[in-house]
């Protein structure tokens, strides 16, 4: 069975321990980058990444896009929403429909 990792800030993903969800705070790049490759390697089917954490990452979540496990997925941190995840996933459907969509009345 796989496991679910939350990746980012302390401030940010700490509150995600007690759904039992496990944590993995990072502080630089080179921090997300290491944790990022040891937990798509190993028993982590879906990994949850701060929307800051992914600016960070640069183009190295970018390498497992394509494969179905794990599934990286950006999440707002306690800075806020940078918009980020929610243009990931409009891309994602707009991909699978071939067609435009809005979220909440914006394009």
């Amino acid at each position: 069975m796989y496991k679910i990792g939350v990746l980012g800030d302390y401030d940010s993903v700490y509150g995600f321990a007690s759904l039992g969800l496990d944590i993995f705070p990072v502080k630089t790049a080179e921090e997300a980058v290491e944790k990022l490759h040891e937990l798509a390697s190993g028993t982590y089917g879906i990994i949850y990444i701060t929307e800051k954490a992914k600016t960070l990452l640069g183009s190295e979540a970018d390498k497992y896009a394509e494969s179905a496990i794990p599934a990286i997925i950006p999440i707002p941190g306690v800075s806020g929403n940078t918009g980020a995840g929610v243009e990931n996933v409009k891309k994602s459907v707009e991909q699978a429909v071939g067609s435009d969509i809005l979220f909440g009345g914006q394009n």
